[in-house]
């Protein structure tokens, strides 16, 4: 039985597909970006991105086959993230895997995008030890979140406001830094100095066990933009890096800081970081240093993997595929779409 699998990923501005062979060996990853013609608005504006996602898919999927020297009959399903998400964009993919799916006659497999992420670096280490803590960390999304096994998660906490890549995103709009935020931010932040202003971290107390249980794995961000915002209003000639480099700071300090805990807390022996953010270069490298300090491997996903790739839909639709078989042909975006947790 052929262990390849077509995937495609239109959750929000990336075009993506790729061919994954076994959820380890990528044979192929395309991924076509809208970033340009959002930039102009300081954001993804959704109508443009699904009228992109339908002018993009086919060459995009057609680039994705002939790179992996494969056709439909040598897959053993066709993948596609069904959410959470832009529900014009998702539609889209959707759609699209659905036809192949009908007209390879092969199964079709519905993957979470927020699952998919949690998959970017099994890619390089398909034998990652479980139980593992993983970071997850995206412009829409913060979590911490117990892997206990291939499909079965555990929700430590989640962010309560702005997900830490928004704050990126609106702290650079803010700055006139453009967009996309994250990236800017830390190209500048190299140039400044992070110890320069103290900006909050919320829910960080020295003590974990000083906070409330819904509180202790919690993440809050609007609060620092906020102490930001108000910072340049006072001082409006601090220097833009120090300033960049000081939220990020803050920003990463919360993550890592509670990433800790956990990992003490639960005793897991692994760590895994995902999601844009995860291309960071600073929270990358606080990452590694406190996975080490309490004990833990830590692994993270190459740069290209943490943003939307359809890689990492692959490989999360492979194993899914081989727990629960082909995902019904019905099944419709759901721009909502959470985690299947445990517990």
């Amino acid at each position: 039985m052929s262990d390849l699998v077509l995937a495609i990923e239109t959750s929000c501005d990336e075009t993506a597909a790729s061919v994954v062979e076994a959820a380890r060996v990528v044979r192929s990853s395309v991924v076509s970006s809208q970033v340009d013609q959002h930039a102009r608005y300081g954001g993804v504006v959704p109508e443009l991105a699904s009228r992109a996602h339908v002018e993009l898919l086919v060459p995009v999927v057609a680039e994705a086959m002939v790179a992996a020297g494969v056709e439909g009959r040598d897959l053993a399903a066709v993948a596609a993230t069904t959410g959470p998400g832009l529900v014009g964009s998702l539609l889209v993919g959707v759609s699209a895997a659905k036809a192949l799916s009908l007209s390879w006659n092969v199964p079709f497999v519905a993957v979470n995008h927020l699952e998919a992420h949690l998959y970017a670096a099994l890619l390089e280490e398909p034998d990652l030890e479980m139980p593992m803590v993983v970071l997850l960390v995206s412009g829409g999304h913060t979590m911490l979140v117990v892997m206990e096994d291939h499909g079965r998660y555990r929700l430590l906490g989640s962010t309560l406001d702005d997900a830490a890549g928004e704050a990126f995103d609106k702290v650079a709009r803010y700055l006139g830094l453009g967009y996309p935020g994250g990236p800017a931010v830390d190209h500048l932040a190299v140039d400044g100095d992070r110890s320069a202003f103290s900006y909050p971290r919320a829910l960080v107390q020295e003590n974990p066990a000083t906070l409330a249980d819904d509180r202790r794995y919690a993440f809050s961000f609007s609060g620092l933009k906020t102490a930001v915002v108000n910072h340049l209003r006072s001082d409006p000639d601090a220097s833009t890096a120090d300033v960049v480099a000081s939220f990020q700071e803050a920003v990463v300090d919360a993550l890592v800081t509670k990433t800790r805990w956990a990992i003490e807390e639960t005793g897991v022996r692994a760590a895994c970081l995902g999601g844009g953010v995860a291309a960071n270069s600073r929270l990358r490298e606080r990452f590694v240093e406190v996975c080490n300090g309490a004990g833990a491997r830590a692994f993270l996903p190459p740069p290209a993997m943490c943003t939307d790739n359809a890689a990492m839909v692959a490989a999360a639709g492979w194993w899914q595929f081989r727990r629960e078989g082909p995902s019904p042909l019905d099944t419709g975006a759901d721009p909502n779409l959470g985690l299947n947790l445990i517990g």
